[in-house]
């Protein structure tokens, strides 16, 4: 073993999001921050590099975000997603927060735009990265390189070595040699397990290996579980993840949000027996878009179908892969492999269920919906009636897990009841304290930018007075 003689007031575990908000906000109290990061620079952040929003409370008109959304609001809408199963505490703490957040993130380098259309809904509550999550990290390391902050590539953490109620060192490896170092503080930010593929089938069952992983293959959750073994109090359900139903066709892993399809409002979903099983004009996309991958996962095979007409294909953002196309029904049903005759019979039900389509809205709940049909559409019910017809398969994208490190508003970690002296968590590896269960757009990035700064400031100040 290679021992490591540099010396660090802060290690950050971690090279997403709330590892940077960490380790900046750590280095510009002068501290010496260290960030290990799995990933090789070109994959580095975590899957911060996939997201494009900040969810954000406002009193007023702030940045590129429109009129308010308070506090009340944005909690109900967490409630709404994650069904109460949240610490309302953390949940608030993250919420009022974020307001003060979003002038700091340009401080630090990130650059927004105006929200995007359609059907994301999204102008008063999310700010949208200029450039997406990529350019947001980018900003972020540029950021964190001026203040001194020192970075390790496809350096993976093995072992976090627990003395008591204190991190005694850390052991990573990189370009095959095993190196060790002791900081003062640690923060550990290096998200859940969801790039172990055996870990999710343990937790869900063999379905699990037909899901897809959205995000980075480079979470495979080894800290977690390491400081789990070590008796280090956990959070969250090992079944509750972010996950959201995508384009079948995306890659096993690091598809991203490209691979998110926004069509279901206007569409119906069926199984691979053409039946209908869930309502899909329930709310607004950015509120429930995220059960949709639940829902597929109890589907046979964890596959779900998307049908649609001529009428709605430009109402929602384009896709990735381009749709599949047929002019009449029995044909798609053919290309998708879906019994024609079923798939028919489905469509036929469902158009003779809807009535009066004057008041239809695309971007806001407008009660157009179905008669006398189980389950029911109860927003943007319209006949599928114009050819040419679309399809799209969907599939469970996973983002990321939700058993995590339980931590409390300083971000700071618990062993057997007693605070660990120099732990902090921050991002998806704490997320599950707040998300229980559900998500909602841009939270993640929320969680992730409150905890990330204290845990960085608590790290350094926890550095200092040791």
């Amino acid at each position: 073993m290679l021992k490591s003689n540099e010396l660090y007031d802060v290690v950050v575990i971690g090279g997403g999001n709330a590892a940077l908000c960490a380790a900046m906000t750590a280095a510009r109290t002068g501290a010496r921050v260290l960030i290990l990061e799995s990933a090789p620079k070109a994959y580095r952040g975590g899957n911060s590099r996939h997201t494009r929003n900040f969810r954000c409370m406002h009193s007023g008109p702030l940045g590129p975000l429109v009129e308010s959304y308070s506090e009340e609001e944005y909690f109900a809408d967490l409630m709404k997603v994650t069904g109460g199963k949240t610490d309302e505490n953390l949940a608030r703490l993250a919420i009022r927060t974020s307001e003060d957040c979003l002038p700091w993130m340009i401080e630090h380098g990130v650059r927004f735009q105006p929200s995007l259309s359609g059907t994301l809904s999204l102008a008063r509550t999310n700010a949208f990265f200029l450039g997406g999550g990529k350019s947001l990290v980018n900003a972020y390391y540029r950021t964190a390189a001026r203040l001194g902050v020192e970075v390790q590539y496809e350096a993976e953490v093995t072992h976090l070595q627990m003395e008591g109620n204190r991190v005694a060192h850390i052991d990573y490896r990189k370009d095959g040699q095993t190196s060790r170092v002791t900081p003062t503080s640690v923060v550990v930010a290096s998200g859940g397990f969801q790039a172990d593929t055996d870990w999710l089938a343990r937790a869900w069952g063999p379905a699990a290996k037909n899901f897809l992983i959205r995000g980075t293959p480079y979470n495979r959750g080894v800290v977690l579980a390491d400081l789990l073994e070590q008796g280090v109090e956990q959070v969250g359900d090992p079944t509750q993840c972010h996950a959201v139903a995508i384009d079948g066709r995306a890659p096993k892993f690091d598809g991203g949000i490209v691979t998110r399809l926004d069509c279901v409002p206007f569409s119906i979903v069926v199984n691979k027996d053409a039946e209908r099983f869930y309502d899909e004009g329930e709310d607004v996309w950015p509120k429930r878009y995220a059960i949709w991958g639940r829902l597929v996962a109890a589907q046979p095979d964890q596959v779900g179908y998307v049908i649609i007409d001529a009428k709605s294909l430009n109402l929602f953002m384009p896709s990735v892969f381009p749709p599949i196309a047929a002019n009449t029904l029995e044909e798609l049903a053919d290309k998708m492999g879906l019994p024609p005759a079923k798939l028919r019979a489905t469509v036929e039900g469902f158009n003779a269920a809807c009535g009066d389509t004057s008041g239809f809205h695309p971007t806001e709940l407008d009660g157009v919906s179905t008669q006398g049909l189980t389950p029911p559409k109860t927003n943007w019910a319209r006949p599928i009636t114009e050819p040419p017809f679309y399809g799209y398969s969907l599939r469970t994208g996973v983002t990321f897990t939700y058993l995590g490190l339980k931590v409390d508003e300083k971000a700071q970690c618990s062993i057997q009841g007693a605070k660990i002296s120099n732990l902090w968590a921050a991002g998806e590896t704490m997320a599950g304290s707040i998300l229980g269960q559900g998500y909602l757009a841009g939270f993640g990035m929320t969680i992730g930018t409150v905890f990330g700064r204290i845990a960085g400031k608590e790290a350094a100040a926890h550095a200092y007075a040791t």
